[in-house]
C-alpha cells in the first residue's frame, strides 16, 4: 500500500463527501479510491468512515485521524512547492470551477498562460452555469461572479465585472428609427429585455448613483430568459431584445459596433469576482499562486 496516496485519498473523500467525486477529480474509479481508504483502515486496524447508501460520516477515530492527515498532506504539498520555488514551478493537479461564459470568454486565457508558466502543473477546468459545491466536486478553487452567499468557504476578491445595457446594431437602429431608444432606465420597462437568471437579482437591473443621476432599480420583462450568459449573448446578437450584461461578454462586438451600449450616461451596478476555496486549501501554495495570477490578469478586464 502507498500510505501517502491512501492518506491523500482519505482526506479528499472526507472533504468531498463521496468516493465518486474524488474519483472524478483524480481521473480514477470509485472502486479504486474505495480500496485505498479500505487499505488505510486495514493498516490502522480501525474504521475511519461510516458508510451508508446516502452519506459518509467520520467515526470518532476517523475525525481525529483526518485532522492530522489533512495537515500532513498539505504540509507535504507545500514542501514540494517550496523545493521548486526557486524555479517558480507549480506541481500537481489544480481543479478550477467557473461559469461557462466566463470560463470560455475570460478564464481560459488566464489558465492557458498559467499553464505555460508552470509546465509541471495539470489543470482541470470545470465549467457549469448552475451552483457547484466546491467541496463535493473536489474543486481546489472556484471563480464566481456576483455577491457571495454565506457559506463555510473562504473567498478572495480578484476583480470586478463592469456591465452595460446592450443591443445589437440592427435592433438599436430599428429603435432609433421608431424613436424608441431608451434615454433613462425607467424606459426599459417598455422594451423586450433578455433576463439572465444566473444571479439573484434576475430581472431587476440595478444602476448606481452618479453625479447626475440617482440610484435606481428597474424590474424588466421579456420573452427570453436563461441561466447561461452565452445564451444571453446569442440572444442579443440575434436581436431578440436588450441585454444587461458584462462588457467582457461582448468585447469584440462592442469594439466593432456590432453591439452598441445603451444608456451610456448611467452606471450599471458592477459585480465582484471572487476566488472561492475550502478552508483546507488555505495554505495550498498552488491555489495561492493561481489566485495571484488571475487577480493580476483580471486587472485589465474590460
Amino acid at each position: 500500500m502507498d500510505r501517502l496516496a491512501a492518506m491523500q485519498a482519505f482526506v479528499r473523500v472526507v472533504e468531498a463527501g463521496s468516493f465518486s467525486a474524488v474519483a472524478r477529480s483524480l481521473g480514477s474509479t470509485q472502486s479504486a479510491v474505495s480500496k485505498q481508504v479500505a487499505s488505510l483502515e486495514a493498516h490502522l486496524g480501525m474504521k475511519l468512515l461510516s458508510r451508508t447508501t446516502r452519506a459518509l460520516s467520520l467515526t470518532d477515530e476517523g475525525q481525529a485521524y483526518f485532522e492530522t492527515c489533512a495537515r500532513v498532506v498539505q504540509e507535504l504539498e507545500d514542501a514540494e512547492m517550496a523545493l521548486r520555488a526557486g524555479e517558480g514551478e507549480v506541481l500537481g493537479r489544480l481543479r478550477v470551477g467557473a461559469s461557462v461564459g466566463f470560463g470560455r470568454q475570460v478564464l481560459f486565457a488566464l489558465v492557458r498562460d498559467f499553464m505555460a508558466k508552470h509546465p509541471a502543473l495539470q489543470v482541470d477546468l470545470q465549467l457549469n452555469d448552475g451552483f457547484v459545491d466546491v467541496v463535493s466536486e473536489g474543486l481546489d478553487v472556484a471563480v464566481r461572479i456576483g455577491e457571495l452567499v454565506d457559506s463555510s468557504m473562504l473567498a478572495q476578491r480578484v476583480g470586478t465585472t463592469q456591465r452595460a445595457v446592450v443591443a445589437s446594431r440592427a435592433l438599436a437602429a430599428q429603435l432609433a428609427t421608431e424613436q424608441r431608444l431608451p434615454t433613462q432606465p425607467a424606459d426599459l420597462v417598455q422594451h423586450n429585455c433578455i433576463v439572465y437568471t444566473g444571479l439573484a437579482t434576475r430581472n431587476h437591473w440595478v444602476f448606481d448613483a452618479t453625479a447626475n443621476h440617482p440610484a435606481v432599480t428597474v424590474a424588466v420583462q421579456g420573452r427570453m430568459a436563461s441561466n447561461s450568459s452565452e445564451v444571453v449573448r446569442e440572444a442579443v446578437l440575434a436581436s431578440l431584445g436588450l441585454g444587461f450584461s458584462p462588457t467582457w461578454l461582448f468585447g469584440p462586438e462592442l469594439r466593432s459596433g456590432e453591439v452598441v451600449r445603451l444608456l451610456p450616461h448611467y452606471s450599471p451596478h458592477p459585480l465582484p469576482i471572487h476566488a472561492v476555496y475550502s478552508p483546507s486549501r488555505r495554505h495550498s501554495a498552488k491555489v495561492a499562486i493561481f489566485i495571484q495570477h488571475i487577480r493580476q490578469g483580471l486587472m485589465n478586464l474590460p
